[in-house]
């Protein structure tokens, strides 16, 4: 598939490239906080099959103990380093193994926790019909979780009522509508958002702000 042969090129091109970055990030990691350089989450992959998604670890050793699944930019778990890279969504590089290893795409509905996903209704559920990804119409939407949780009380409930039910649509919009194409514009419109958070692209206008 044009997808699949796309997604294994970019990834390999996107390592080799990002090689050094990747470097000095690994190290910031390890020098500023104990424990892995890695986070290896489970998280629901295409039809609900578990997936270890990679990232560089941003927050304290054992963090899942300690708190719940959503973290804000406010989280004490968070580590200095850790909120930077969230920021800049740096964090999110080492996914690029994800997507050379075939259980991750750079375009797809983004992977969530377990628990989530054993609350979704039959139509939400659709959305895991697809292989999950680096990118989508809710991560172009919503391009700072932690920042819009930030603040409050309940940082987990917060998400189930601000954020969760519009990424779903987003993500059962992309399943319903998705092409090669699409996944050209949408890279294309994730790269303009990390320059300029502040833009809109008319698809997404009518679902608001978070």
């Amino acid at each position: 598939m044009i997808k699949r042969a796309f997604d294994f090129v970019a990834s390999a091109l996107g390592l080799i490239a990002l090689s050094p970055l990747l470097a000095v990030l690994a190290i910031l990691v390890k020098l500023t906080s104990r424990g892995p350089i890695l986070y290896r989450g489970v998280r629901a992959g295409r039809n609900g099959v578990p997936l270890r998604i990679l990232k560089f670890r941003t927050m304290v050793a054992d963090a899942e103990k300690v708190g719940g699944p959503t973290t804000s930019d406010d989280d004490e778990r968070v580590t200095k380093i850790g909120l930077l890279m969230r920021r800049f969504k740096l964090d999110e590089l080492p996914q690029l193994f994800n997507v050379l290893s075939g259980t991750m795409s750079l375009v797809g509905p983004r992977p969530e926790v377990l628990s989530e996903v054993a609350e979704y209704s039959p139509e939400q559920l659709r959305a895991l019909e697809m292989r999950p990804g680096i990118t989508d119409w809710a991560s172009i939407w919503n391009c700072d979780e932690g920042a819009v949780l930030s603040g409050a009380a309940n940082p987990h409930a917060a998400y189930k009522e601000r954020i969760q039910p519009s990424k779903l649509r987003l993500q059962i919009k992309y399943r319903d509508e998705h092409s090669f194409s699409m996944d050209m514009k949408i890279i294309f419109y994730t790269l303009r958002k990390m320059v300029d958070k502040g833009w809109v692209p008319r698809e997404l206008r009518r679902y608001g702000k978070p």
